[in-house]
């Protein structure tokens, strides 16, 4: 079976079990290379149904190929898909979790995943003026009346988010059952939370199922911010590989659960400046289960605090005209959060060096030569 782009794209996936769910995708994702990420216990087995054509990399093969530079990838966490994205030499990647399966539209046929992903980065995106009509390139669309004759050809489209039917990509608070926050509230304390988390009865939401499919995809605007998810998430590896690192998250870190929403701050303003665009909508897939909103909300709890800092600090942010590539606007953004969030925690120094030691391990094995 043929596929667009087969040659030009990787599909990239962090695991710690079985990879059965590849069964469901076998359709659409056998004509393409797998870079699987093994987190975990690097000594056990992880079983890969047969016909796929991949490369399986665990916690020793991360610390062998990067040497003094791998404790940047983190440990115990999906975070550590990166490293995929590292190694692989392709120029468009797309990531995908376990849970993931294939969904449908809305006259029952599959959705494929990746055709939609493709079609995204390869048309234009327009985030300097909006258009009321979503995307205008798609078919049966177009720019609408008033929009600016002078934007219409559109920037590169860096990053492709795809969103999820069934279980939705809710926090810890929202996910839980009422009897469940009653709980949190008793053990954590009745001041556990911030003032910015609303009444309980209005976000308590843990039989909510996304059952709306909706046909769209749309730009999303210079200088907006978006919780990016990396559960259904395609980008442009030459545009903005270099940025996309998902932090240090997991085992030894007082944080979790924001790795994927920290890569989509840095890339967004990275592609703002830059002049290269994001697109979230289209395509969907199925999420098949929920986490334990208790687990969750020890991975999150300090980031419920810390986003009411960390946003405004990415929304306020302003990157030198001198840095006109993805590793420079990385590098530079690195020691802008040294500065700028390092007095909320020493995990933003840590964090800071993380992304240094990124680019020098993404330069390590991504040298200018080799990319020419």
């Amino acid at each position: 079976m043929s596929a667009p782009l087969a040659d030009q794209l990787d599909i990239v996936i962090p695991t710690i079990r079985n990879l059965d769910f590849l069964e469901e995708w076998r359709p659409f994702f056998q004509p393409y290379h797998l870079i699987i990420v093994q987190d975990g216990d690097p000594t056990k087995k992880i079983h890969v149904p047969e016909g796929f054509d991949y490369e399986l990399y665990n916690r020793n093969d991360i610390e062998r190929i990067l040497g003094d530079k791998a404790w940047a990838i983190s440990f115990k966490d999906s975070a550590c898909r990166c490293f995929g994205f590292m190694v692989s030499k392709k120029k468009y990647i797309y990531t995908i979790d376990d849970d993931c399966f294939v969904a449908k539209d809305p006259s029952g046929k599959p959705i494929n995943v990746l055709e939609q992903h493709i079609k995204n980065l390869l048309t234009p995106s327009t985030p300097f003026f909006f258009n009321t009509l979503y995307d205008p390139y798609r078919e049966g669309a177009d720019f609408v009346r008033g929009y600016p004759f002078s934007l219409r050809e559109g920037i590169p489209t860096a990053t492709s988010h795809g969103l999820w039917m069934n279980i939705p990509d809710y926090d810890a608070p929202t996910q839980a059952r009422m009897d469940e926050w009653d709980c949190l509230q008793t053990c954590w304390g009745p001041h556990a939370f911030p003032h910015s988390i609303p009444a309980r009865q209005h976000m308590v939401k843990p039989r909510e199922r996304n059952q709306r499919y909706v046909d769209a995809v749309m730009t999303v605007p210079k200088g907006t911010l978006y919780p990016m998810c990396g559960m259904n998430l395609a980008f442009d590896r030459d545009l903005i590989g270099a940025a996309m690192y998902f932090g240090l998250m997991g085992e030894g870190q007082p944080i979790g659960r924001y790795d994927d929403m920290w890569a989509g701050w840095c890339t967004k303003v990275i592609c703002d400046h830059l002049g290269v665009g994001c697109k979230t909508g289209l395509p969907y897939v199925w999420h098949s289960k929920a986490s334990n909103p208790f687990v969750n909300l020890r991975k999150e709890y300090k980031g419920i605090f810390w986003q009411e800092e960390i946003i405004p600090f990415f929304q306020n942010l302003t990157l030198s005209k001198t840095s006109t590539n993805v590793e420079q606007c990385y590098l530079e953004l690195a020691e802008l959060v040294r500065k700028g969030l390092g007095h909320i925690d020493p995990y933003f120094s840590k964090l800071a060096d993380g992304m240094v030691a990124w680019i020098e391990g993404w330069r390590l094995l991504n040298p200018p030569a080799a990319s020419a």
